[in-house]
């Protein structure tokens, strides 16, 4: 079964963001509440875990535009 990586609410008037950085590559294994990637948007730069442990699915970019709740990345 896989755990979905979400971007998390980061501010009450904040609905999207864009992923400034992996800090994992795709097919690497990440650890539970290991920082995965790095949202910024307008108003703040946000550092983002997962909450499992298992080998990484990118889902979306370095670049993209991503909303709030958004599945960016998959941990099998």
């Amino acid at each position: 079964m896989s755990l979905e990586v979400k971007i998390p609410p980061v501010g009450e008037s904040i609905s999207s963001g864009v992923i400034a950085a992996w800090h994992k590559k795709n097919g690497d294994t990440g650890q539970a509440k290991q920082l995965h990637l790095t949202l910024e948007t307008d108003k703040v730069s946000s550092e983002i875990g997962a909450a499992g442990t298992g080998r990484v699915t990118i889902q979306a970019q370095e670049g993209d535009e991503v909303k709030i709740g958004q599945v960016v990345a998959l941990i099998e």
